[in-house]
């Protein structure tokens, strides 16, 4: 019986620390006016346009031009890796195409008893 109730004192100990904590953590949550707003809530979407007018109104038009030559440099650099990623893809589907062909030349060449394969990939050449 002792045993008992020193072990549901112990549980009860921890379950209100760890609650206690929990409830800190969320206050502190709550009342922090340096959080940031969750995506998907009410808020952010009425709380985004206003960050974004009064940081574009600190800009000066000199920075704003230099970003936008950035993002038009950004937009070319990733349609020419664009168009390297397509022609590589295109490449390699080529290669597996040939080489899917050599394998049923070997195949064909193997089972009619032309050469011969070894575990090693060694080929030889038979002459019938």
């Amino acid at each position: 019986m002792r045993k008992q109730v020193v072990a549901f004192l112990s549980a009860f100990i921890i379950t209100a620390i760890v609650a206690l904590s929990m409830l800190v953590v969320g206050v502190n949550a709550a009342s922090n006016p340096n959080g940031v707003a969750a995506s998907n809530s009410p808020t952010a979407a009425s709380a985004a346009p206003a960050a974004s007018v009064s940081t574009s109104t600190g800009s000066s038009p000199e920075q704003i031009a230099q970003l936008q030559s950035l993002v038009a440099q950004y937009q070319v650099r990733d349609q020419q890796y664009q168009a390297a990623l397509a022609s590589d893809n295109q490449q390699l589907a080529q290669a597996s195409q040939e080489m899917q062909m050599i394998q049923q030349l070997l195949l064909y060449l193997q089972n009619h008893g032309l050469i011969q394969i070894n575990s090693q990939g060694q080929i030889t050449v038979l002459g019938n």
